[in-house]
């Protein structure tokens, strides 16, 4: 396997590939200049400092620390974690999580291996939840126009609602919401409208997949949820598709997806195709990626249901000729998938080409609605703004939504709003809409208190209560149940009542088990028996707008909306394909930036309608010349110090309209990207490696060995050795794994102008990879960790002994011998190690209680990286010698969170390990192995499962 080739030498920013032409003068790359802060920026910070200082003397708010539990819960075991189930819920969708306890106080977030939407995996947002729940600057005290108020008072002020909602039978009254699929809440929703027939109730998210649910509509007649089975497909066509990245259910998806893709552990890959106008992770995980702008894929689809159809359409580049001839010949094992962001006809053609192609009940299924449905579909977010205005709306209730900064500009919402007369947000921090509402109630955290919600597939959960409410707060229920009755009666008592008709005959035993199961059996949707409508067919894409370019809004994959803007680990987390951190530059093509003279870093005037925004600018490689794209959640005005002025907020641009205009101002900002960080050199350019299903087939599966020979070789001799194996063809860069080892070893968050200087302290980075040309890259990702080398080269330099190898082929840090030399860091040819050249730990904004109390917090001045979570190790082998056997699976942090199962840990000693037979893989290699370093961790290079017919014949 040494000779597999290289499809092409690897690159990782567009400087990188320029070197490639030109090469460096200097030998060492320069150091990335971070500005320092203006003079505007010193002021503002001091005032901030200044009014931070007298904030006790006038404010009530609670104290920041916890109290330790004088008398100890009946289960809690002391040293001992307990693990308790509830779900995240994100877009109104559960997904099961388990939450870690350590003596009754929450810090950590595991998968639910018993939920259909986890199996035991979670995404970097459900990570990050552990930090938002300790957040100290969530709200915590009620307000009435801006000036503190009582809980007495706002129910006072709820009775005078209640009893104006009997006067008027609902009139004028409106609930705004987000997502519904708690069964709970829908009933409440359902009770206080029959109560009162006037009342309206809209459910709004301003990142929307309506056009998906209107596409069901329009094929089948009426609503219906649809649910794909990726371990099914053989051939997967992916048009601007998120579905291994945010669709609903993707943590299951991008699990089915992978179990298919490492050709020594299945017996046939699936296929791939995608196509786009800007990278995603669907289109890195693919097999062919085609770049199309958004006014040729139009065409492209009508000329793909042509050649599905067999019927005259217009004429097809051939490569698509080459995917629609694959689909058609995997008939009932083929799929076609589109984004949210297409039109609702395009969902319903594509529906259609399903159909035609048989996938319907084989990759993917159709089922009753998961979301709880307005009782008034035409009730849209613009026709309650349209009222607003009108003065026919009197009262406004906002659960858990911020419309004042995620509304379309063209709206004008705050103004609308102020036409009001009663309006109340229930909110779990400050936001922009909670300022500018009449009342403003905090909202207890989902750890706080019960509630319930479904899965993408219907299955049901309950979300029981982790904690007692550390700022006190109101939870939806509670408020809804004050509009319904005056005595309210206890959020679990409503969730038992909504579940004790249907958990059977013996409701006590089957309530304590969905709580410790996390699933409640036998409750996901039923499959609809709705059939296509013969209109289906007929349905075409409506005509774009011809003006150029063409402005793409997408969410953030982290912070999303801006919903998590204030959560520190996701600010930092390196964003999958740009690597940006804390920005969110807008993103041009390489022929765009080339014909504009735009650089990295100049900013751009961009209007569209009456609205405008400047930003940034970030080359993109491998989007398409005529459109821009910019992500949304940023720029909130409202917000925790993590994410206060950070970015550039783009909703007033949304539903703008087509035409765009873009001109360049005489300005520059610094870009928080770590692309260019730890970069390390090998001198074929082969880091991320690849090769075709028909090069390794032909070639043989012979695990390789590039070592050379040796001077000296020391190897371990412990009871265990412990070793890692990371497969490239189920890793897709989602940082899932980076936010679980941060939460896990308590690291800690630097901040934009840190990053700037390259001292960013995240132990795991993934690295992204580029290969041929920045117009039509292939894109790569690789995990890249401390390696464990059995021959370190870090070890020799430590004048201290500071850094060092146990029996068992641990590379173990001794903190307390650590005098900041850094001589370990540059030794180390993976560049894996970080220092902390400033007391970060004291600094950042996490609470004391969330930190894992099994792992030291590093002082300033010490050298950190990863430890294989040695902790883990540990408790595993106190375990084992309790009942005197050996020692079972460990699961690291990154192999815990991972989706995709792409990392795999254990004692490589027991020849029956899953690590041991991995490293056995025909695809096993290790990074840099010509330095002689002997690393523990090795990787399966990933193999690509390409059409003959669309492979270049090679020169």
């Amino acid at each position: 396997m040494l000779d597999m080739p290289q499809i092409g030498k690897q690159w990782r920013s567009l400087d990188e590939y320029a070197e490639r032409v030109t090469p460096r003068d200097d030998e060492f790359p320069p150091f990335w200049d971070a500005p320092a802060p203006d003079r505007r920026e010193t002021l503002k910070l001091m005032a901030a400092a200044f009014a931070l200082s007298g904030l006790d003397a006038c404010s009530d708010a609670p104290e920041e620390h916890l109290i330790p539990a004088v008398k100890p819960q009946p289960d809690v075991v002391s040293r001992s974690p307990n693990f308790f189930a509830t779900a995240f819920v994100h877009e109104g969708l559960a997904a099961g999580v388990l939450v870690k306890h350590w003596m009754g106080r929450p810090i950590k977030v595991e998968g639910n291996p018993r939920h259909p939407a986890s199996l035991g995996a979670t995404d970097a947002m459900a990570q990050a939840q552990l930090l938002d729940f300790y957040d100290p600057q969530r709200s915590w005290g009620i307000t009435r126009d801006g000036l503190p108020s009582t809980l007495s008072a706002l129910e006072r002020a709820l009775a005078d609602q209640r009893e104006i909602l009997a006067a008027q039978a609902g009139a004028g009254f409106v609930i705004l919401t987000g997502a519904v699929t708690s069964p709970t809440l829908s009933g409440q929703l359902d009770a206080l409208r029959q109560k009162n027939p006037g009342l309206r109730w809209i459910h709004w998210e301003p990142i929307s997949r309506v056009h998906a649910s209107q596409g069901a509509a329009l094929a089948y007649g009426r609503p219906a949820a649809t649910v794909f089975n990726l371990a099914n497909a053989d051939v997967v066509l992916a048009i601007e598709s998120d579905l291994l990245s945010a669709a609903p259910g993707s943590l299951r998806y991008v699990r089915d997806f992978a179990s298919r893709r490492n050709p020594t552990r299945t017996a046939k890959m699936n296929r791939l195709y995608a196509v786009e106008s800007t990278p995603s992770l669907m289109g890195a995980a693919a097999d062919h990626r085609f770049v199309v702008s958004p006014h040729e894929l139009n065409q492209v689809i009508m000329a793909l249901a042509a050649a599905i159809f067999d019927r005259p359409g217009p004429e097809a580049p051939p490569w698509l000729v080459a995917i629609s001839d694959d689909l058609k010949a995997n008939r009932g094992r083929a799929l076609i998938h589109v984004g949210p962001d297409q039109a609702s006809e395009t969902h319903a053609l594509v529906f259609a080409m399903n159909e035609a192609l048989g996938a319907r009940g084989s990759t993917y299924d159709l089922i009753e609605p998961v979301l709880h449905a307005s009782a008034d579909p035409d009730f849209t977010f613009s026709a309650l703004v349209d009222e607003m205005n009108a003065g026919t709306i009197s009262s406004l209730v906002i659960i858990d939504s911020n419309p004042v900064y995620t509304a379309p500009g063209r709206l004008h919402f705050p103004d609308a709003l102020k036409r009001v007369r009663y309006s109340l947000t229930l909110t779990a921090v400050p936001t922009e809409t909670s300022d500018a509402t009449l009342w403003a109630a905090p909202m207890a955290h989902p750890w706080e208190s019960w509630s319930d919600a479904r899965a993408f597939d219907g299955t049901a959960s309950i979300l029981q209560p982790q904690a007692l409410p550390l700022y006190g707060g109101l939870d939806p229920h509670r408020l809804l149940a004050l509009l319904l009755q005056p005595s309210a009666p206890e959020t679990q008592d409503a969730v038992r009542v909504t579940w004790k008709p249907r958990l059977g005959a013996d409701f006590e035993t089957s309530w304590r088990d969905a709580l410790a199961e996390g699933v409640i059996p036998n409750s996901a949707s039923a499959k609809s028996t709705v059939n296509l409508r013969p209109e289906a067919w007929a349905f075409s894409p409506p005509p774009l707008d011809g003006a150029t370019p063409t402005l793409l809004l997408r969410p953030d994959p982290y912070i999303w909306d801006g919903c998590y803007a204030g959560n520190a680990w996701l600010q930092e987390l390196p964003r999958p394909l740009t690597k940006m951190t804390w920005d969110n530059p807008v993103l041009i093509s390489p022929g765009y930036a080339s014909r504009a003279a735009l650089r990295n870093g100049d900013i751009v005037e961009i209007a569209a309608g009456e609205s405008v925004a400047r930003a940034p600018i970030c080359i993109s490689p491998g989007q398409a010349d005529d459109c821009i794209v910019a992500s949304l959640g940023f720029g909130r005005r409202r917000i925790g110090t993590s994410g206060a002025g950070g970015g550039v907020d783009f909703f007033p641009l949304l539903e703008a309209g087509a035409h765009v205009t873009v001109r360049k101002l005489d300005r520059r900002q610094s870009l928080a990207s770590t692309d260019h960080h730890q970069a390390f050199r090998d001198a074929g350019g082969r880091y991320a490696r690849s090769d075709t299903l028909a090069s390794f087939t032909a070639q043989g599966a012979n695990p390789s060995s590039e070592e050379g020979p040796f001077i000296y070789r020391w190897t371990p001799k412990g009871p265990a050795a412990w070793a890692m194996s990371i497969d490239l063809n189920a890793c897709i860069g989602c940082g899932a794994c980076v936010v679980a080892c941060q939460a896990e070893n308590n690291i800690p968050v630097v901040g934009r102008e840190e990053v700037l200087r390259e001292r960013e302290m995240h132990w795991l980075r993934i690295d992204r990879y580029y290969e041929g040309t920045p117009e039509t890259p292939s894109i790569r990702f690789q995990p890249v960790l401390c390696m464990h080398c059995e021959q370190a080269p870090c070890e020799p330099v430590c004048p201290v002994g500071a850094t060092m190898h146990d029996s068992e082929g641990l590379n173990v840090m001794v903190y307390n011998r650590c005098i900041g030399t850094r001589f370990c860091s540059n030794n180390c040819p993976y560049k894996v190690r970080r220092f902390n050249y400033l007391a970060f730990a004291d600094s950042e904004p996490r609470a004391v209680e969330s930190r894992n109390p099994d792992v030291s917090v590093r002082a300033r001045g010490v050298m950190e990286k990863c430890t294989f979570c040695i902790q883990r190790i540990a408790q595993a082998r106190i375990e084992a010698d309790k009942e005197n056997k050996a020692v079972a699976e460990i699961e690291t942090a990154c192999q815990a969170a991972c989706p995709t199962r792409a990392f795999t840990f254990g004692n490589l000693a027991d020849a029956e390990s899953e690590v041991a037979k991995r490293k056995q893989s025909g695809l096993t290699y290790a990074l840099l192995a010509d330095q002689n370093t002997v690393p523990r961790v090795t990787y399966e290079k990933r193999i690509l499962n390409e059409n003959p017919r669309l492979v270049e014949p090679q020169p």
